[in-house]
C-alpha cells in the first residue's frame, strides 16, 4: 500500500512540475494565462462504512485551473498590435469556426485581411456608412483592408469668415476682374469636382454704397464664361446694418446662404452645385481680413495607414486627410471562462461548461477597452512560479523517499528467516 500511495504522490508532483514548467516556459508569451494544479485526496471506504482507523489511499489531480487575471500592457510601434484592458476576448475566425484569444499581434495578409500569426481572421462589426458612428452589432465579419484609394468628394458647401472694411470707398467703375481698381477686395480658395479635380475659385467684392456690397464668384479664370451665377445673375448683393451685421441679400440668398447655379467644370465631371454660408461675414473698420475659408470637397487619396480608437473603431487614413471606418473590434465574454478549452496558439474554444459567448462592443460591461500599439504580456509571476517549482521538486523527492523506505521494509520482511 505505501507504494501506491507514494506513486500517486509522485504522479501529483510530476503534474505540478509540468504545469509550473509550462507557466515558466510561456512567461514571455503575449496573451498567455497561467494555470495552477488543484489536488484532492483519495480516501478508502469499506463496505461497512468509514472506520476511525481508515488510512487514505493517496492523492489525485482534481483540476488544472486557468487564471485569467490581467497581464501587463506593453507598448509597441505597430498600430495593429492590440491589447484588451478588461475581461474580454478577441473573436477570431478559423476556417469557419470561432475561437477566442487575448493575444493581439495582428498583421495584414496578401488579401488584405487582418490576421494573427496562424492566419486566423480578426472579427469586427461592419460600419453603417463610413463615418464610424454606428455599426451593425447583429453580425460579425472578417476585417479586410481592401480600400487602397479614398474616393474624392465634390464641394457642396463653402464657409466664409471675413471682415469687409467699412471705411473702403464706393467704387462706381464697371467691374473688371483683371483691373484691381474696379473692386475693393478679392480672395481665392480651392474647390473640387466629382472626379476630385481641384479648381481655383475667386470671390471679388465691390462696394456699391454705404453698407451695400456686390460680390462675384469666378472659377478657373477671369473670362465672362468663368463666372458662377446666382439666380441667373453674375452678381449677388448683400447689405449690413449700422453695427456691421449682415441683414439682407439679393439673388438666392436664403438666410445667410448663397445658392449658386450649377456650373459645368468642363472636364467631364458632374456639374458643381454649392452654397456659400455668409453667417460669419461682417463689416467693420480696420481693413479687409479673411479669418477662414472652408469647403467640404477633397481630391482622391491613397491609403496612408490605420488608426484604432479605444472603442475599437478601425479606420483607414488617406493622404487627402480623410478617413473611413472599416469596422469595430468585437469582444466576447463567457459566464465561466475558467472552463474554456485551450486549443493552442494562445487561443481558446467554448465548451458546454464555459457557457456561450456574449459578444459586444469594447467599453461595454466588463469587456474592457482596446489599446492600439500595445500587447498584453503573460500574467505569469516568475518569482511565484520558481517557489512552486522548488515546492513540487521537494514533494517529488519526499515521495521518492517513501518508496525507498517502503522498499527497504519490504526487503527486510522478505529476508526474515
Amino acid at each position: 500500500m505505501p507504494f501506491s500511495i507514494a506513486l500517486s504522490g509522485l504522479n501529483a508532483a510530476s503534474s505540478d512540475l509540468e504545469v509550473t514548467g509550462n507557466n515558466i516556459a510561456n512567461s514571455s508569451t503575449n496573451g498567455f494565462k497561467s494555470s495552477r494544479t488543484e489536488f484532492s485526496d483519495v480516501f478508502a471506504v469499506s463496505t461497512g462504512g468509514v472506520s476511525a482507523t481508515a488510512i487514505g489511499s493517496g492523492v489525485r489531480l482534481a483540476n488544472v485551473a486557468q487564471e485569467f487575471g490581467q497581464g501587463n500592457i506593453d507598448f509597441t510601434s505597430s498600430t495593429l498590435d492590440l491589447a484588451i484592458n478588461g475581461e474580454g476576448f478577441f473573436v477570431l475566425s478559423d476556417g469557419g469556426s470561432q475561437i477566442y484569444s487575448r493575444a493581439g499581434a495582428y498583421n495584414i495578409d496578401r488579401n488584405g485581411y487582418v490576421v494573427n500569426s496562424a492566419g486566423q481572421r480578426l472579427q469586427v462589426f461592419d460600419p453603417i456608412g463610413t463615418s464610424g458612428d454606428t455599426f451593425n452589432t447583429g453580425s460579425l465579419s472578417d476585417l479586410q483592408v481592401s480600400q487602397t484609394e479614398g474616393a474624392p468628394q465634390a464641394t457642396s458647401d463653402i464657409g466664409v469668415n471675413m471682415n469687409l472694411d467699412s471705411s473702403d470707398p464706393v467704387i462706381t467703375a464697371p467691374f473688371d476682374p483683371n483691373d484691381a481698381t474696379t473692386f475693393n477686395f478679392s480672395t481665392s480658395f480651392s474647390v473640387f469636382d466629382s472626379q476630385g479635380v481641384e479648381h481655383s475659385a475667386t470671390v471679388y467684392f465691390q462696394k456699391q454704397a454705404s453698407n451695400d456690397w456686390d460680390a462675384r464668384l469666378y472659377l478657373d479664370g477671369t473670362d465672362p464664361g468663368d463666372v458662377v451665377q446666382v439666380g441667373g445673375s453674375d452678381t449677388f448683393n448683400f447689405t449690413f446694418d449700422d453695427v456691421g451685421q449682415l441683414v439682407s441679400g439679393s439673388g438666392d440668398l436664403t438666410g445667410t446662404e448663397v445658392v449658386f447655379d450649377a456650373k459645368n467644370p468642363g472636364n467631364g465631371a458632374a456639374d458643381l452645385n454649392f452654397t456659400m454660408d455668409l453667417a460669419e461675414v461682417v463689416q467693420y473698420g480696420g481693413g479687409f481680413t479673411v479669418n477662414s475659408l472652408s469647403q467640404d470637397g477633397f481630391a482622391k487619396g491613397k491609403l496612408s495607414g490605420l488608426s484604432i480608437s479605444d472603442e475599437g473603431v478601425i479606420s483607414a487614413r488617406f493622404t487627402n486627410g480623410q478617413s473611413n471606418a472599416l469596422g469595430k473590434v468585437a469582444l466576447a465574454s463567457f459566464p465561466n471562462p475558467g472552463e474554456l478549452r485551450q486549443v493552442g496558439n494562445t487561443n481558446w474554444a467554448e465548451t458546454f461548461s464555459s457557457g456561450q459567448p456574449l459578444v459586444g462592443e469594447p467599453g461595454t460591461g466588463s469587456l474592457g477597452a482596446i489599446q492600439s500599439g500595445a500587447l498584453e504580456s503573460s500574467n505569469v509571476d516568475i518569482a511565484a512560479e520558481l517557489i512552486k517549482l522548488i515546492t513540487a521538486q521537494r514533494n517529488f523527492q519526499a515521495n521518492s523517499q517513501v518508496i525507498s523506505t517502503a522498499d527497504t521494509i519490504t526487503q527486510t520482511i522478505i529476508n526474515i528467516r
